[in-house]
Parts: structure tokens; C-alpha cells; sequence
């Protein structure tokens, strides 16, 4: 997808207009029309986008340009304005003492953690039911950029991403919907193998579409995996719930090894 013009989609819900897109970004869509943002710029950029309210101009230009004294970070925050209103993506409402996007600017990150909220509390329409690829690059927000302030973003981001798309596997199978319910668990999985919340969703979404083998394969797979990576065993809580549910089997495979 990259290289593309691209609007974002979250369950169907189409963002027009202005959209700051941090994932596999940062850039910029005006009317669907691509602008690329200049490279002593995206830093600022996404720090701003990634608050929901207005920045005070020397906190931004401290935390983005720590060395040096205040004039310089300064000097760097207006030279990274200038930059963004140069390649026209004139976005950022500045006055002397503060910055914050316009208003009627959308970002990625917040529609994308908007539905995770929603998945997480319950609060879905149908359209929040779909198992869409920006999920996967939702799990990479700004990648290349190592920030402290970034990197705690990112995670923060994965975080609820991970939980959403394992709420989203179980509320897909309480509604019978077992191969997006499958992969949505596999997303989750392909992001952090060594997740047990994850696996743990993937196997109950075989177990509820009685694909007892497949959730026999998920669970020695995992427990296969854990033993060499981390040298222990998946929790008592998960082998007793693959015991119960598949069975006979269950009871054997957890005694193996």
C-alpha cells in the first residue's frame, strides 16, 4: 500500500477531507490527494497530531530539539512550519504561544484507537465488525522514528490495537462469523507471537467453530513455542481451558513434553 493515495477506512467509515496519517507515515491526504511531508518537518507533525488538544510552542520545541538551548529549538520549530506550509499542508493552527491541528483535520491514530474503543467497551455498530488491513498497520504507528516520545506512543497505540483485535475475534464469533473471527485473532498473533491473550483467542474461535484439531495444532504450537523462547509452559488457566473444551486429547497433550 505504500506509495498510494489512500483514504482510511475503519469499519467502513470513510475519512474525507484532511487526514494526517501516521501509519506507514507520517503524510498527508487533502481530498484524497497525497502530499508528502518534508523531512525536518514530520517529526513536529506527528507530535502534534498525536495530542488532542492545543501544545505549548516550547514544550513541543524542547521535547523535539533537546540539544541546545531554547533559541535554537525555536528556531528549528518555525523552520519545520515553514517547511509544511511550503510543500502545502498548512494544517497547523500556530499563534505565539501554542500549536494544534485545525479543526477540521482527522488523524488515522485517533479514528483507529476511536474503534478500538469501541470494540474494547462494546459499544459497536455492524460496521465496527470488519476485519480490515489497516488493523495490521495500526500496529506499527510512525515506524523509523525513536523518539522516547514515539516509542511510548507506539506502544501505547499497539497496546490497544492488540486488545481490540482480540475483542473483536471474540464478538466475531458470538455472532457466528468464525473465519474473520480466526483472523482477526491471527493479526493480533502475527504482531506478538508470545501474546497467550492471543493465542488464547484464536484457539476458543476453533474450539466455537468445533475445529478441534486445529485448536489442538494452535495450542501445541504456542505451548512449543513458549518452551523455547521463555523456557515455561502457557499458563494453567489456558491448558485447563483446552483440557475441558477439546477434551481427551487435551488432557494428554498437556501432560507431554
Amino acid at each position: 500500500m505504500k506509495g498510494e493515495t489512500l483514504s482510511l477506512e475503519v469499519g467502513y467509515r470513510r475519512a474525507a477531507g484532511t487526514v494526517v496519517h501516521l501509519f506507514d507515515g507520517p503524510f498527508v491526504t487533502i481530498e484524497e490527494r497525497r502530499f508528502d511531508v518534508p523531512e525536518g518537518s514530520k517529526r513536529l507533525l506527528a507530535f502534534v497530531a498525536l495530542r488532542q488538544r492545543r501544545v505549548e510552542r516550547r514544550y513541543a520545541s524542547g521535547t523535539l530539539w533537546p540539544l541546545g538551548d531554547d533559541h535554537r529549538a525555536a528556531g528549528n520549530l518555525r523552520s519545520a512550519l515553514w517547511r509544511l506550509r511550503g510543500a502545502g499542508i498548512d494544517i497547523l493552527s500556530a499563534d505565539k504561544w501554542s500549536l494544534s491541528l485545525m479543526e477540521h483535520v482527522e488523524v488515522d491514530a485517533q479514528l483507529m484507537l476511536g474503534w478500538a474503543e469501541r470494540i474494547i467497551n462494546g459499544a459497536v455498530g455492524p460496521c465496527d465488525l470488519a476485519v480490515v488491513p489497516q488493523h495490521v498497520d495500526a500496529l506499527d504507528l510512525l515506524p523509523g522514528l525513536y523518539d522516547d516520545w514515539a516509542i511510548m506512543e507506539r506502544e501505547r497505540v499497539r497496546q490497544r490495537m492488540l486488545h481490540a483485535l482480540e475483542m473483536l475475534s471474540r464478538r466475531l464469533v458470538s455472532v457466528g462469523r468464525f473465519a474473520d473471527a480466526i483472523e482477526a485473532a491471527l493479526m493480533a498473533i502475527s504482531a506478538d507471537p508470545l501474546r497467550e491473550s492471543a493465542q488464547r483467542a484464536l484457539i476458543e474461535a476453533h474450539v466455537a467453530e468445533a475445529n478441534w484439531g486445529e485448536a489442538r495444532r494452535s495450542y501445541e504450537s504456542y505451548r512449543d513455542l513458549v518452551r523455547h523462547e521463555l523456557g515455561v509452559d502457557p499458563s494453567r488457566d489456558l491448558t485447563a481451558f483446552v483440557e475441558r473444551r477439546v477434551g481427551v486429547f487435551g488432557r494428554s497433550m498437556a501432560s507431554t513434553g
